[in-house]
């Protein structure tokens, strides 16, 4: 047998009924001979590591808008911290790690700059045309943006994912209209979100992570102290943040081991929506951390309205579909605009909108 096949075996001898075999994806939009080594979800996660997009995660905002600290989080290290988190609990109770792992990798590959703040701009400038959310163009990036080269040297459109990923990746989040950031799971149909549990896991841990690390932040930042969370959060979830993802974890492998589904007691789930209640009052729409949303929307919006009047100064790849007629001017401009760093779309602003000065005339 080859590693591969070696892999898929062990996969179908101690993996849960409920996981995912990497042997019965549904495939792939354009159908690839398999990897000698590598299973399909393997390929999917290095696939996703190699992009460009992947990489200018790390210059996109997590929380705090362009931070200047070293120890602040990023979309990487938020993405890198899911990652753990779900790979965590899905060896704990069997699932696919590979699987959970490629669709943690690629949930926030559409987010824009400036966090939610930008996704916001973003929707209210695109909507006349569609709208805007980060998980869509999260599936836009890897079906479509991101371009690869092929063993044989050429160049093809898209990533081309496995049905599995793209379904995990798509199916990640609920958008801005989140009320609260742990659905019921047992409820929920495949129409609304992911089809497969390690799916389901990578959502669930996306919010586990971000909940636990912007809390870290806005400590850092002198904004919240850790005795300011809610006593009602610590009773459950422990006194201090090194306890709180722990007893997080070892609650959802102890109630999803044999389930079939990603679930968590009611006390714990009550808790952590308590602590995302109190950061979105404190700290997402009420600390001083927020006073340069305004600033970054606008910027946005800005750039947004330049450029859908003069869409030759897109970048290639984002003007690409335009000229093919695949779409209008303002999804290309949303598409490029969504690609930039913090740090990119910043100077971008200075150099169209900022007068220079001149050292001699």
């Amino acid at each position: 047998m080859i590693p591969r096949e070696r892999t898929e075996a062990w996969e179908e001898q101690l993996l849960s009924a409920h996981a995912t075999r990497s042997a019965r994806s549904r495939g792939r939009a354009r159908p690839e001979p398999p990897d000698e080594l590598r299973t399909a979800f393997q390929r999917d996660r290095d696939r996703i590591i190699h992009s460009k997009a992947f990489r200018r995660l790390m210059h996109k905002t997590q929380v705090f808008l362009a931070p200047e600290g070293d120890h602040y989080r990023t979309r990487l290290t938020h993405t890198l911290e899911v990652a753990q988190i779900a790979r965590t609990i899905a060896r704990a109770v069997r699932l696919n790690e590979d699987l959970t792992e490629a669709i943690v990798l690629g949930h926030d590959l559409g987010h824009p700059p400036f966090g939610h703040a930008g996704e916001e701009a973003l929707n209210r400038a695109m909507a006349r045309h569609g709208g805007f959310r980060h998980d869509v163009q999260s599936l836009r990036v890897v079906e479509v943006l991101e371009r690869r080269r092929t063993r044989e040297g050429t160049s093809q459109e898209g990533l081309n994912l496995t049905w599995e990923v793209r379904n995990g990746i798509g199916g990640h989040s609920k958008g801005p209209s989140d009320i609260e950031i742990f659905p019921d799971l047992e409820a929920m149909q495949p129409a609304s979100g992911p089809e497969t549990v390690e799916g389901q896991l990578a959502r669930v841990a996306d919010r586990i992570a971000y909940v636990h690390h912007d809390t870290d932040d806005a400590i850092r930042a002198g904004l919240i102290r850790e005795e300011d969370v809610p006593e009602a959060v610590r009773a459950v979830l422990g006194q201090t943040r090194g306890q709180w993802i722990d007893t997080t974890v070892r609650d959802l492998v102890a109630r999803s081991a044999d389930a079939g589904r990603i679930q968590m007691t009611e006390e714990v789930r009550t808790a952590l929506n308590r602590l995302k209640d109190f950061l979105f009052e404190v700290v997402y729409q009420g600390s001083a951390a927020k006073a340069e949303v305004a600033k970054s929307q606008r910027l946005l919006l800005e750039l947004f309205e330049y450029f859908v009047d003069h869409p030759s100064e897109i970048s290639e790849d984002s003007r690409r579909l335009l000229d093919e007629g695949r779409v209008s001017v303002e999804r290309a401009v949303c598409d490029f605009l969504a690609g930039m760093t913090d740090r990119f779309a910043i100077r971008m602003q200075e150099r169209l909108f900022v007068p220079r000065t001149w050292a001699s005339y």
